[in-house]
């Protein structure tokens, strides 16, 4: 099976990761044909790129010869994928707003095949909003993405903006040429479904934050399992240590505000699962430097932050099919979690203790009681991924009885 793409190098940092990921789809028996952007050219070699490859290293919108042999709209289609690596804030931003000044652009904008990108790039642009604009147009366009993760920068900041492993871009590459335009078959095809999980990070000042304990393992786990079962699932995910899921959109957020934004742009949606353990508080007013051992122990005025359950819970436009809500909690578990169901307008909360005796919250192994209007289910310990693939089967019972 012979199976190809059409690899577009950004420039970033990052750069040097695409000759590893070159590496590793060649073993896979993938082939690459590769385009190095002039920034891209500044970090990479195109010796290197086209020694790895095997393959011409193309670049120059106006090269008579590539125009007389295989012209850019050509090159644009003769590949199964598409994968911009690392995918730059400049490169998006064309993409988005489908410019063609330059070859890269210039492919994006003429390509009729999937398109797959790893953004890389410094936190705060990341987080920008013409940034989020773009990435939600792209979104709405077609383009997957893969990553970004949370971790230093080579700038020496720390946040989500780090493109994704080579491994696991190849495994989502994999998975895409395996399956090129579809979703894999099950009871949740056609469906989207968006996931949240791990905890999120409230800043006290630029060093330090308001966490708690969750792993995001759960959420993770769910993820996997929908998508095994033909959904198209969006996880919106806060800082965790989690290889990215192949197959799955990840977007990576740290704080509740930012988590609840991405959940409603994510909106509508066939099923929506809150498995995040989002920070109840955060810090009214983060402090702009760090804060100094030497000045005392600080004062810090808290503030509550969004409930995101309850907030999607009683949307009456674009509301989800259905809404999962998780409670943890060490006492009175089923109680909390009634009023919690109650309350937030969820048709199903998933209780768990998560007391230190217990040793789930953040562990390997849940034991969950599915709480509903009807009544309380409890299930036995068992590891999280027979906790997804076992609560995915019945809330796809569920939707389909909703029809």
């Amino acid at each position: 099976m012979n199976r190809r793409i059409l690899l577009i190098i950004g420039g970033g940092i990052a750069a040097y990761k695409a000759l590893e990921l070159i590496r590793l789809l060649k073993r896979r028996g993938i082939a690459v044909t590769p385009v190095l952007t002039q920034a891209g050219a500044q970090f990479v070699t195109e010796m290197s790129v086209a020694a790895l490859a095997g393959e011409k290293v193309h670049g120059d919108l106006f090269s008579i010869t590539d125009e007389t042999q295989m012209g850019h709209i050509e090159l644009s289609r003769a590949a199964d994928l598409v994968v911009v690596a690392p995918a730059t804030a400049d490169l998006m931003a064309k993409a988005a707003a489908g410019l063609a000044s330059d070859l890269a652009s210039t492919l994006l904008l003429a390509t009729d095949k999937p398109v797959l990108m790893a953004p890389a790039m410094n936190v705060r642009m990341w987080e920008h909003a013409a940034t989020r604009r773009n990435l939600a147009q792209l979104r709405a366009d077609g383009v997957r993405f893969t990553g970004p993760e949370s971790g230093e920068m080579a700038c020496g900041e720390f946040g989500p903006g780090r493109m994704a492993e080579p491994e696991t871009i190849a495994a989502e590459i994999e998975t895409l040429l395996d399956a090129p335009g579809a979703l894999p078959e099950g009871p949740l095809s056609g469906r989207k479904v968006v996931i949240t999980a791990g905890p999120t990070h409230e800043p006290i000042d630029p060093v330090r934050y308001i966490a708690n304990r969750s792993s995001g393992r759960q959420g993770y786990a769910l993820a996997g399992a929908a998508r095994d079962m033909g959904a198209r699932v969006v996880l919106v995910s806060g800082p965790v240590s989690l290889p990215v899921p192949p197959g799955i959109e990840v977007i990576p957020v740290e704080r509740a505000e930012e988590m609840l934004a991405a959940v409603k742009e994510e909106m509508p949606c066939d099923l929506a699962i809150f498995a995040a353990a989002v920070a109840d508080w955060r810090v009214k007013e983060a402090a702009a430097g760090k804060l100094k051992k030497q000045a005392g122990p600080p004062r810090l005025e808290l503030a509550p932050n969004p409930d995101i359950l309850a907030t999607i819970g009683k949307m009456k436009r674009h509301r989800p099919a259905l809404v999962i809500g998780f409670a943890a909690e060490t006492e009175d578990l089923l109680a909390q979690a009634r009023r919690k169901l109650a309350a937030k307008g969820a048709d199903m909360i998933v209780a768990n203790d998560v007391s230190p005796e217990s040793g789930v919250f953040g562990g390997a192994h849940n034991q969950v009681h599915l709480v509903t209007a009807q009544g309380v289910e409890d299930w036995p310990r068992m590891d999280k991924a027979q906790v997804a693939r076992r609560l995915m089967e019945r809330l796809a019972r569920m939707l389909a009885d909703a029809q």
